[in-house]
């Protein structure tokens, strides 16, 4: 039975900091629909990550790896059409997006680790 630590996950506590972001970013929207989508993407990511981690096996840790990467291509789509609409500046959009690429290459990485038995898989096999 695989078991992680998803709090000692970096990609987990940088996910969570971009949704703490996100949300005060879009209290400002007037427009409920794009608001509430983009709450929920942010909040989706750490979230589907944790819930991954606490599953039996390695392949439903990447299955929901793979959710939490969907969720941030979608919340970077949300994020342009709240810029290119007027809702949210520039440059409160431009480093959310930087944050949004990063964790998804991170989310990749995890997952490609757990597939392949990499250093991560080896470590977590070990730590528990």
């Amino acid at each position: 039975m695989a078991m992680h630590n998803f709090e000692e996950l970096e990609v987990w506590k940088r996910s969570s900091r971009l949704a703490v972001s996100i949300l005060g970013a879009v209290d400002s929207i007037k427009l409920f629909s794009l608001r509430d989508q983009m709450a929920r993407a942010c909040t989706s990511i750490p979230s589907n990550i944790a819930e991954g981690a606490e599953r039996d096996s390695n392949k439903e840790f990447r299955r929901f790896l793979a959710i939490a990467k969907g969720s941030a291509g979608e919340l970077r789509t949300q994020l342009y059409l709240a810029q290119k609409s007027g809702h949210l500046a520039d440059d409160l959009v431009t480093p959310l997006v930087s944050e949004c690429r990063e964790i998804s290459s991170m989310l990749e990485g995890l997952r490609k680790s757990l597939k392949g038995g990499g250093m991560l898989g080896l470590f977590f096999s070990w730590l528990f």
